[in-house]
């Protein structure tokens, strides 16, 4: 079976001025369908561009496929969790989850699954408060489910617990796992916590835009 995503020598640059940064140097990867992959990586190696390259989140990483196209394919295959949530202000918490079906134009929502999801989250007694009355925690999770409502094919997730308590971090994850293992979505997770990357099948480690492989470079630092 072919991989579900392949990634092939990408390679990102942004301009600051007059400097060229490269963010990305010829990055090669294949992720399995029903693989949980974590990249994993420090501040500024790359890793949150790759998740927006992913995503089809700008417009010049996918050339080949129109603007409709990409926009069907994130409505229908990708579910997003964002570092900053990107929840609607005006709206509460359940219709902040449910607008990811709208969007998607599936129709009903699986009233079961939208509450043993909202359950598993320890968000459900908080449904009808808008972005503003709830913790940083609750946000995020609150995210979480408006990525997992339409069962996508992939999960996306940008520092899912980044602004989580233990508690809370260990909750997101579990969750992740278990859509991953009851439902068969491919994760892939980007974090800098290696202990978030321990829940995941594998990681792919980052540095300075590619791939690096952590045991060599272990090696290389106890020999200086």
């Amino acid at each position: 079976m072919p991989p579900i995503i392949e990634v092939t020598d990408v390679r990102k640059n942004y301009h600051v001025g007059k400097i060229d940064v490269q963010a990305l140097r010829g990055v090669s990867f294949t992720v399995d369908r029903g693989e949980f992959v974590a990249i994993v990586g420090p501040s500024g190696s790359g890793k949150s561009t790759m998740f927006y390259v992913l995503g089809g989140l700008t417009r010049d990483d996918f050339t080949s496929i129109s603007d409709a196209e990409r926009t069907r394919l994130r409505k229908s295959k990708i579910g997003f969790v964002f570092q900053k949530f990107n929840l609607l202000p005006t709206l509460d918490a359940k219709t902040n989850i449910e607008i990811a079906q709208d969007i998607a134009g599936r129709g009903a929502i699986d009233g079961a699954y939208f509450n043993r999801t909202t359950e598993l989250l320890g968000i459900s007694k908080r449904l009808m408060h808008r972005p503003s009355e709830l913790s940083g925690g609750e946000q995020q999770r609150v995210a979480l489910a408006r990525a997992l409502i339409n069962k996508p094919s992939i999960i996306l997730a940008d520092e899912p617990t980044g602004n989580l308590d233990t508690e809370n971090s260990e909750a997101v994850l579990s969750l992740l796992r278990h859509s991953n293992k009851e439902l068969g979505q491919t994760i892939l997770m980007i974090t800098h916590n290696p202990e978030a990357a321990e829940f995941a099948d594998r990681s792919i480690h980052m540095r300075d835009g590619a791939i690096v492989d952590p045991a060599r470079e272990a090696h290389l630092r106890a020999k200086k």
